[in-house]
């Protein structure tokens, strides 16, 4: 068969795709690509890897920073549904229980080397993703946790985070990323069994958060000795 009839046949064979197809492929390999290249690689060079032309690019993101956008929404705002937020928040199961059942389906989520690449990277060029997703995790993750907690301790859950808390969850929280960062971009050896890491994690931070917080909240309620 001649060069020509191939090619003709492997056209043929091709699907075209629709314009919302078309979208998400491009979204997904510029998702590879800014995880290998970092986001000081240009729109020419990722036409290439798609293997489109440039215009055909700009005709679906007019700017660079309009298919970064898009790929931090469908990366890291996608899977940070109210379905996570629901779980931590039903009190008919045990809080260890929820905080074990949320962070096995967070970090199935973040530990991977494309999805944690891609947030250093936009942390050292200064993007805005890194401030924006932090914010979230803060307000919609690390809050309801707290909220959780003074709850399981009998300690109002009406009131704002202190400052003291949120730092501590966040110690908990960062002690668990910072596991996949040591797995899938330092490649160094890590507790082999993910469950048991995320399950001693938990279990620390519930006894410290009641050690710390519980126990405060009981003298500052106690009645003072008269100094005799």
């Amino acid at each position: 068969m001649s060069k020509k009839a191939i090619a003709k046949r492997s056209r043929v064979k091709q699907k075209r795709l629709s314009p919302d197809d078309r979208r998400q492929e491009f979204v997904a390999k510029a998702t590879e690509f800014f995880a290998e290249e970092g986001f000081g690689g240009g729109t020419r060079a990722l036409a290439r890897r798609l293997g489109v032309t440039q215009p055909l690019l700009y005709r679906y993101f007019p700017s660079k920073d309009d298919l970064i956008k898009e790929v931090y929404r469908t990366v890291y705002l996608e899977p940070l549904g109210d379905g996570w937020e629901k779980l931590l928040a039903d009190r008919s199961r045990p809080l260890p229980e929820r905080l074990k059942e949320f962070y096995e389906a967070y970090t199935g989520v973040i530990f991977s080397r494309t999805w944690l690449r891609i947030y250093f990277y936009s942390g050292l060029k200064g993007l805005e993703i890194n401030r924006s997703y932090v914010g979230i995790v803060r307000d919609k993750i690390l809050s309801r946790i707290i909220r959780e907690c003074r709850h399981a301790v009998g300690l109002s859950a009406q009131s704002r985070p202190s400052a003291a808390e949120i730092e501590m969850a966040w110690v908990f929280h960062s002690g668990i990323f910072y596991y996949g960062v040591r797995k899938f971009i330092y490649e160094a050896p890590v507790l082999e069994s993910k469950e048991q890491m995320i399950s001693d994690a938990v279990d620390a931070f519930l006894a410290g958060f009641a050690h710390v917080f519980g126990e405060k909240e009981s003298v500052r309620r106690s009645p003072v000795k008269a100094l005799v």
